[in-house]
């Protein structure tokens, strides 16, 4: 075994190490900024499946945002760990600040936390959960490249935020029903398909931002592109679930207009919407 093999391998065991540093330092951010939730007695002791969901797809955003951080051209072992620990704690400080505003705003006709720590409502918990899995998604596009700064991350996540925000709002408009209402109600089909749109928007997103920076110009023409693509096809997408995926039924029928909504009907929605997202990027 020769030495540069060897150097290679401490490089990595170097780099995933500080990749774990920061999801742990992550693991305990969240319940800084999210003192209401008592993650231990949620987890272990409620046996709460609306916050494990919201917790698990905080994880994955965690992973997602790292991501970023991690891929992409070397500079050196010493000025890549500085990145990373700067990066870093600015990645994970606007993922947990993305949950804040999403929750008040996304889901503002309810309170969330009681929602889920009280209601234990599933629906709410997957569409938490996929909003902070869609900023993981930006995130990582942010921060992913060369050229750009930490003023370019800060505004790329200001864009994407209002883009999922966006995103809410155009998917309660092409549904012929009140979204928040039935999410309350602790539907979980509704959530869970809402949560595909969340996450498709930030996969797109996603794709528009992972590039070198050049210019405020050709990046803002980037997210517009891919982003106006995806609002477009929301629509698309669920006559797809609704007349293909889900042949003989109507979407809606399945969704609210039965005793027990039916969750594979919102799995099918949501496959449509992130189905679709991951093609149009291959695609563009």
């Amino acid at each position: 075994m020769n030495m540069t093999y060897i150097d290679a391998i401490l490089t990595t065991v170097v780099y995933l190490c500080s990749s774990f540093a920061l999801f742990f330092i992550g693991k305990y951010l969240y319940q800084i900024f999210h003192r209401g939730y008592n993650v231990k007695e949620e987890l272990v002791e409620k046996d709460n499946l609306a916050f494990a969901l919201a917790h698990t797809g905080y994880f994955i955003g965690l992973v997602l945002a790292i991501g970023g951080i991690m891929m992409g051209e070397t500079e050196g072992i010493l000025i890549d760990l500085m990145y990373i620990g700067i990066y870093g704690i600015i990645a994970l400080i606007l993922l947990n600040l993305s949950i804040i505003i999403n929750d008040k705003i996304i889901l503002r006709k309810f309170s969330v936390k009681k929602e889920i720590t009280e209601d234990q409502n599933a629906g709410t918990g997957i569409l938490e959960g996929a909003s902070s899995v869609a900023t993981g998604l930006i995130i990582m596009g942010s921060i992913y490249g060369e050229g750009g700064g930490i003023d370019t991350v800060l505004i790329y996540w200001v864009v994407g935020q209002a883009l999922l925000i966006l995103t809410a709002y155009v998917y309660n408009w092409i549904t012929p029903f009140d979204v928040h209402e039935h999410i309350e109600k602790d539907n979980v089909a509704v959530g869970v398909a809402m949560a595909g749109a969340i996450i498709a928007i930030g996969n797109l997103i996603r794709h528009g931002l992972m590039h070198d920076f050049e210019s405020w110009y050709i990046t803002a023409e980037n997210i517009a592109i891919d982003a106006g693509i995806g609002l477009i096809f929301l629509p698309i997408a669920r006559l797809i679930a609704d007349k293909i995926l889900l042949p003989g039924r109507n979407l809606t029928d399945e969704l609210i207009n039965q005793e027990k909504p039916n969750i594979g009907a919102g799995i099918i929605e949501a496959f449509a919407y992130i189905g679709g997202s991951v093609l149009i990027c291959w695609s563009l």
